[in-house]
């Protein structure tokens, strides 16, 4: 065996590790995805303990440095990926921006009401 066939035979294995660990990352983020996805769409639900316990922790997410370039096969997976977390992204914004307005519309219905009780107290009296 040549020693150039021995490098191009580790070369094969790192790329082939560097895969699976790209796979496994994009599987973790798609699960992420469609997991907040749905429990956004179970938002009319009233939340319970159970309920709450299915919303997944909110961490920050950090750039893996270990892994090198996206390899050629799963780009367009990655790149579906992208658009689908743009969207998503989209659409929280767009209930962001909902939640804001029912919460001033709220805040104006409650500056009308009238105080219940004395606002002064006679002290004279």
């Amino acid at each position: 065996m040549s020693p150039d066939a021995g490098e191009i035979a580790t070369d094969d294995v790192a790329v082939d590790v560097g895969r699976r660990e790209w796979a496994a990352l994009l599987d973790a983020l798609e699960r992420e995805l469609t997991t907040t996805a749905a429990s956004a769409a179970d938002a009319t639900v009233p939340a319970t303990s159970q309920t709450a316990a299915e919303v997944p922790d909110a961490t920050a997410w950090t750039e893996p440095t270990t892994l090198g370039p996206v390899p050629r096969a799963l780009v367009g997976r990655a790149s579906r990926l992208l658009a689908a977390q743009r969207d998503r992204l989209a659409e929280l914004e767009t209930e962001r921006r909902q939640t804001l307005e029912h919460l001033g519309a709220l805040r104006q219905v409650a500056a009308t009401d009238e105080p219940r009780g004395s606002v002064y107290l006679d002290a004279s009296a």
